[in-house]
C-alpha cells in the first residue's frame, strides 16, 4: 500500500519491525470494512439493512446510570433464535489492539481478552466456542455495524455511556478503564494537563477520548479541519484507534489520548512510548454492545458474564486477565461488579 511503503524508512527509530507490523496491520484492517465519513456507505450511520426495525432511542437526558443493564437470563428469544438458526455468532472485534483483539502473526488467529469473551458467548449460545464469524471493524463503525445488522455483538473495548445507549444496548460492564495520555518517553508532555497546550493530539473518531478533549483540551490541537465530512483529513481524528500510534511513530502527532487499557498494549508494542500522568483522568466501563432493543441477547450475555466472573482467582475472567493484561495493567484482583436495572 502507498502509505505503508512510503513510511518504511521513517519508522526505524521506533522499533523498526514493530512499527512496520503496526502500520501493516492498520492498512490490512481498513480493507475489511468500508469506511464512511458520512451516511452513504454500507456501514454509514442511518442506513438500515433489510428487515431492520428502527427502535426509538431514549434521550441521553433520561439516562442516570448507564452501566445498569438487564437482569441475566438463559431464556431464548428472537435474537438468540436468529443466531442459533444461522449456527454462528457474528462478532465485531478489533484485530489490531495488542492483548485485546489482535491477529497473532505466527498463527494468523485472533487472540486477546475480548476474543476470549466472544468465544464464551458463542459457547453458551451455540455450545461451541469456535462457532464465531469475526468481523474486524474500525472504531468509528462499531455502532453502524450493529444498526445495519452486520454483526450480532460488538466486543471491542467499547465504553458504556448514555450517548451510545440512545443507539445500541449494552451488557453489564466487563472491564474498568480510563482515559490517559500516551506520548514518547522524552516528550515534555506530563499528562492530561496544560503541557498539552499547542500539541497535536490524536484520537479515534466516535471515541470517548475525543469527547473528553471537546470538554477540556488544555489548548491542544485535536480536530482536523474537515472533521465529520467526506474531506476529513484523518490526521488528528482517525477511523481506527491504532492509527494514532502510527501517527505518533511517524512524528505526525505529539501525543495520543485513549483508554489506558489500550495504551498499555501499545506501550508494550513500542518501548519508545509511555503512559503519561499518574493515573487515568476518567473512569469508564467496557460492555458488550448489541443492536438497540435486543433484550433477549443482552440478558443472555449478562448470564454469560455472571458465569464468567464466578470462581474468584480461578474464574474465566481472571484467567483471561492474567494471560493477556496483567503485565501491562497489574493489580486488578476482580472484574467490575455488575449493575442491574430495578425494572
Amino acid at each position: 500500500m502507498t502509505r505503508t511503503s512510503s513510511t518504511r524508512g521513517r519508522l526505524r527509530g521506533w522499533g523498526g519491525v514493530t512499527g512496520m507490523a503496526v502500520a501493516c496491520a492498520v492498512t490490512a484492517s481498513l480493507t475489511l470494512l468500508p469506511l464512511s465519513h458520512g451516511g452513504s456507505g454500507p456501514f454509514g450511520v442511518g442506513v438500515s439493512g433489510p428487515g431492520t426495525a428502527t427502535a426509538v432511542p431514549a434521550s441521553a437526558d433520561d439516562c442516570t446510570d448507564p452501566e445498569a443493564s438487564l437482569q441475566p437470563s438463559s431464556a431464548d428469544g428472537p435474537g438468540i433464535a436468529k443466531i442459533k438458526e444461522r449456527g454462528k455468532l457474528i462478532a465485531g472485534v478489533d484485530q489490531n489492539s495488542f492483548r485485546w483483539g489482535y491477529r497473532n502473526p505466527e498463527t494468523g488467529k485472533l487472540e486477546g481478552f475480548d476474543i476470549d469473551l466472544v468465544r464464551a458467548i458463542a459457547k453458551n449460545i451455540l455450545g461451541d466456542p469456535d462457532k464465531v464469524i469475526f468481523r474486524a471493524i474500525p472504531t468509528n463503525q462499531r455502532i453502524a455495524a450493529l444498526e445495519n445488522d452486520k454483526v450480532d455483538v460488538v466486543v471491542r473495548t467499547m465504553t458504556i455511556n448514555c450517548k451510545r445507549l440512545e443507539r445500541v444496548s449494552f451488557s453489564t460492564a466487563y472491564f474498568q478503564a480510563g482515559q490517559q495520555v500516551l506520548a514518547p518517553k522524552n516528550s515534555p508532555i506530563t499528562g492530561y494537563d496544560k503541557s498539552l497546550a499547542g500539541k497535536r493530539v490524536c484520537t479515534a473518531e466516535d471515541s470517548t477520548a475525543y469527547e473528553a478533549l471537546e470538554k477540556q483540551s488544555f489548548g491542544a490541537r485535536f480536530k482536523d479541519r474537515h472533521d465529520g465530512t467526506e474531506a476529513d483529513e484523518d490526521q488528528l481524528t482517525v477511523p481506527n484507534q491504532l492509527d494514532c500510534l502510527v501517527r505518533l511513530q511517524l512524528g505526525e502527532v505529539d501525543a495520543v489520548v485513549t483508554d489506558n487499557a489500550l495504551a498499555a498494549g501499545q506501550a508494550a508494542q513500542d518501548p519508545a512510548v509511555v503512559l503519561k500522568g499518574d493515573k487515568p483522568f476518567t473512569t469508564e466501563y467496557y460492555g458488550v454492545a448489541t443492536k438497540h432493543g435486543a433484550n433477549d441477547l443482552v440478558a443472555r450475555i449478562n448470564q454469560v458474564l455472571v458465569d464468567y466472573r464466578k470462581g474468584g482467582a480461578d474464574s474465566p475472567w481472571m484467567v483471561s486477565y492474567r494471560k493477556w493484561l496483567a503485565s501491562g495493567l497489574p493489580g486488578i484482583s476482580a472484574p467490575p461488579a455488575p449493575k442491574y436495572r430495578s425494572n
